[in-house]
């Protein structure tokens, strides 16, 4: 059985070991998900990062994946999440299963990003340069355009739900300035993202792309 219970030694061993490692600004927690789910936390590491402890409860992604609606764990390595006081978190988390294929046992690991981020546009800006973080995909434009969403995440510095629509009109610029939506259901994937219809979709593109032509004549005059 892969319980939390049964494999309690070496993961608080792993937990020590991390937190020794990475010091204050990453947050290591393990949920016994055979409890109650607002009650799962039974370690955690610098907790003051997300403002939990020992008998908190978990997050969203856990629920997801113990109800069978998330099962695809590539989805939860180095991803961006936003605390509700506006930090930024890179987050990955693995979950184990029991001989069933029932989720028992979910490893966190949140690490706070915000004074990097900070400064990175600190030195873009001073550098007149843009968040860009270049990297190549070749052959792979699924992990590219996730390489490009995420980049206009950390463009705009919030959780996609509380963007605005300034924000979202500038988040669908920095993806259409880089090319993305000429990937093939890149679309569909910043409607879902964004929580709005093509229709709107298509209406942010063609305002962000007149602002940017009207920029380009104004420098030109």
């Amino acid at each position: 059985m892969h319980t939390y219970n049964d494999n309690k030694e070496w993961l608080t061993r792993v937990i020590d070991l991390l937190y020794s490692h990475f010091g204050s600004d990453v947050e290591f927690v393990v949920h016994d998900l055979t409890l109650d789910y607002e009650h799962t936390i039974a370690d955690i590491r610098n907790g003051h990062i997300t403002n939990r402890e020992v008998g908190g409860t978990g997050d969203i992604l856990g629920l997801e994946v113990i109800r069978g609606t998330v099962s695809d764990e590539n989805t939860f390595f180095n991803c961006i999440n936003y605390t509700q006081d506006g930090r930024t978190l890179r987050s990955s988390t693995l979950f184990l299963y029991d001989e069933n294929g029932k989720p028992t046992v979910c490893i966190g690991i949140n690490e706070d990003i915000t004074k990097y981020m900070e400064f990175q546009n600190y030195l873009a800006e001073k550098n007149g340069l843009f968040l860009t973080m270049q990297e190549t995909f070749r052959g792979d434009v699924s992990k590219m355009l996730d390489h490009l969403l995420e980049m206009a995440q950390l463009h705009i510095g919030k959780s996609t739900s509380r963007m605005t629509k300034e924000d979202k009109l500038n988040f669908i610029n920095f993806l259409d300035q880089r090319g993305a939506f000429l990937i093939t259901k890149s679309g569909s994937r910043v409607c879902d993202m964004l929580n709005i219809s093509k229709f709107t979709l298509y209406n942010y593109l063609d305002i962000a792309r007149k602002n940017k032509q009207f920029e380009a004549e104004d420098n030109e005059s």
